[in-house]
């Protein structure tokens, strides 16, 4: 059973693990973030998304931004201690542990994600694939989700809605292109 999600948004950071401290991004989105995409509109442990092709359908566009993070964390150690004597502080001192970080990022950035999910053995004999499917573009249709889905970062949030066909999604830009994965 397959299912086809229009996404877009103002911006994207699908972080490149190679570049640790400061944020690059790949130029599409990954089929691993499309795939939290779709978990974010339905999950269900009886199925499992697999990503069929990415539509890009607005220019790769990048920019730079700077944002502040905090460089430090508190360690379950702390926590263990202060929860074992009563006292003691769990809170950052964002004054001393703050940073900037530059960061390049994806903007005005717009998806179809084509997918079909596979039945997994976590599925109840109540289960089905029309089902789901059903559950799955209703969602899509009220735009209900379980947590606000985002393009890589939580400050990035993600519009979304079902896109019955390609040519009803809004007409594609130049420079689009079709990215097959999996």
């Amino acid at each position: 059973m397959s299912v086809r999600l229009e996404a877009w948004g103002k911006y994207a950071l699908f972080s490149r693990p190679e570049l640790k401290t400061e944020r690059v991004s790949y130029d599409v989105i990954t089929p691993s973030a499309a795939r939290g995409l779709l978990e974010a509109v339905f999950w269900h442990p009886g199925l499992r998304y697999h990503i069929d092709r990415i539509y890009v359908r607005a220019p790769i566009q990048f920019t730079n931004i700077r944002r502040n993070e905090v460089k430090s964390v508190i360690s379950a150690r702390n926590v263990k201690t202060v929860m074992e004597r009563g006292k003691g502080e769990l809170w950052i001192d964002t004054s001393e542990d703050i940073q900037q970080r530059a960061a390049m990022i994806l903007k005005n950035v717009h998806y179809v994600i084509e997918a079909h999910f596979s039945m997994t053995d976590k599925a109840v004999p109540s289960d089905n694939p029309g089902k789901f499917q059903d559950i799955i573009k209703r969602r899509l249709m009220k735009g209900q989700c379980y947590h606000q889905p985002y393009f890589g970062c939580r400050e990035f949030p993600v519009n979304f809605r079902l896109c019955e066909s390609i040519p009803e999604c809004p007409r594609e830009l130049n420079g689009s292109s079709t990215l097959v994965t999996e």
